[in-house]
């Protein structure tokens, strides 16, 4: 197989296995009703089933990142995937809340083998700096559509079968890559690796899932709880020790002094900020068109598919830009266009024709898919190609972290909004009143017990403040991006549109 067939396939292997890593994040949320009514979990095992896999997945980033530079990302990857398909298995058969919990977890940690793998490989192949940048960015597009594509394929999945059709799905898809991977994909390793701190590892693991799991915690039940203080406790602490490790380790796990420079630490700022606003936004968005304007599941994620594919544009559109405009401007555009999105759907109300929300959706969509194009280029350009690995784990740490980031912060904002803009008519009952308050969800429950019109009225005025709430969402979300959007620029100053192989010639400004 001469060289541009490999590299092209590797490639389209290395999307495909982003792919299933994308749906499996959000194909869940649709059949959690169906699994509760099987498995009857407890409240507190219902959230551990839906967190438990990006916990694992992102506490291990950094150090399979970095197993897979030492051993080989090729025989990583496959690893990871088979074992992703033998998990999915005994996950959509588990019988028990507790067991699923479990898998859940297993799966976390085959997904965190696999996803830094995808885009090092790729890395590696790709040494033409023009045809990088394209790859990354369709890899990006890859991304954001499957993220887009998880709740529709959860949709059309629970119309026809149980909850684990849903995990089952894996199987398939994940038997084709490994059979086209084993025959296309090129193996590559660090060539000096140097020994793993194992002392990094735990470290790692603890202060990143420290700081995810406070996050969570916060965004649901508030900051003074003592379990999201003791969390972000540990958290810090043990991010301090392993920062303070890493500047002392001949061989780190992460070369914290990368991020003295200024367009790697601002291309991992960058993306941190931009998948806080977006997963932050559809969560928002799903609630939106299933309890604000009563669309089924698989509708409301039809609805959201063209966000999705709008940022598969953006991403494949990013090389061309880049290589005319140069890389702040680009990244620059894709968070104003973002931030313009996020102030088209400030002025949304319970009854917005879906035209308008389009609109929307496809301005903020191919912004998202602008700016992670580049600022994922620009990170993983920095680096030798000998240390792709430990830099794509960087890049997915900060996606995770931005998301749970995005959660905790708009939406407190946008749980604050709706409670202090709620009105509810007098003389409901405490109880009723006490769950109208709580969530939009909990108030058309209540609402569903009441008559007539004090239903009606309640249901109405818990839309009316949910939309409110969406408004001082998405306008926070807007501030946020334009300041970033200002700093962008100064940022990535002096990064060349090509950024040359290292050794070339100096690869980033300082």
């Amino acid at each position: 197989m001469n060289d541009t067939y490999r590299k092209w396939g590797t490639l389209v292997i290395a999307c495909m296995a982003m792919l299933i890593l994308t749906i499996d994040l959000t194909v869940l949320h649709l059949a959690l009703p169906k699994l509760s009514e099987d498995l009857a979990p407890s409240g507190t095992e219902m959230l551990w089933i839906a967190d438990i896999y990006g916990f694992a997945l992102a506490s291990l980033l950094v150090t399979m990142g970095n197993i897979s530079d030492r051993i080989g990302r090729k025989r990583v990857m496959l690893v990871g995937l088979a074992a992703f398909g033998v998990i999915s298995v005994l996950t959509a058969y588990a019988p028990t809340a507790p067991l699923l919990i479990g898998a859940r977890a297993l799966l976390g940690v085959a997904g965190a083998t696999i996803m830094p793998s995808t885009l090092s490989l790729i890395r590696n192949v790709f040494t033409d700096p023009k045809e990088r940048t394209t790859a990354v960015g369709i890899w990006s597009s890859v991304s954001a559509v499957g993220f887009a594509l998880g709740p529709i394929v959860g949709g059309l999945l629970l119309g026809h079968f149980w909850w684990g059709s849903v995990f089952l799905i894996n199987v398939p898809f994940v038997l084709v890559v490994l059979v086209a991977g084993l025959a296309v994909l090129p193996e590559s390793r660090n060539p000096r690796p140097g020994r793993l701190d194992l002392v990094s590892v735990p470290l790692s693991a603890v202060g990143v899932l420290g700081l995810i799991y406070a996050l969570k915690e916060a965004a649901t039940g508030g900051v003074a709880q003592a379990q999201v203080i003791v969390a972000a406790a540990a958290g810090v602490a043990a991010l301090v020790v392993f920062v303070r490790r890493q500047t002392r380790l001949a061989e780190p796990l992460i070369d914290v002094a990368l991020f003295r420079r200024r367009a790697f630490a601002a291309s991992v700022g960058a993306e941190l900020i931009a998948i806080f606003a977006m997963l932050a936004m559809s969560v928002v968005f799903a609630q939106y068109f299933q309890l604000v304007l009563g669309w089924s599941p698989l509708v409301a994620g039809l609805a959201g598919l063209p966000g999705g594919l709008a940022g598969g544009v953006g991403g494949a559109l990013a090389g061309v830009l880049v290589h005319r405009f140069g890389r702040g401007p680009v990244v620059c555009a894709g968070l104003l266009l973002t931030a313009t999105g996020f102030v088209l759907f400030s002025q949304i109300g319970t009854q917005t024709p879906y035209v308008y929300m389009l609109v929307a959706m496809l301005v903020q969509g191919v912004g998202i898919g602008l700016s992670f194009a580049v600022t994922g280029d620009t990170l993983l350009a920095s680096v030798p190609k000998e240390r792709a690995g430990a830099a794509s784990a960087i890049s997915e740490t900060a996606h995770e972290m931005g998301g749970a980031l995005g959660i905790a912060v708009l939406g407190s904002v946008l749980t604050s909004a709706y409670r202090n803009g709620l009105v509810l008519p007098p003389g409901l009952p405490d109880g009723a009143a006490a769950e109208a308050r709580d969530t939009l969800a909990g108030a058309l429950k209540a609402a569903a017990a009441l008559p007539g019109d004090a239903a009606g009225a309640v249901a109405g005025a818990a839309r009316q403040a949910f939309v409110g709430g969406i408004h001082a969402t998405v306008l926070t979300g807007a501030a946020i991006l334009v300041v970033l959007a200002v700093a962008v620029p100064f940022a990535l100053r002096g990064v060349p549109k090509v950024i040359p192989e290292p050794g070339e010639e100096p690869a980033l400004a300082p």
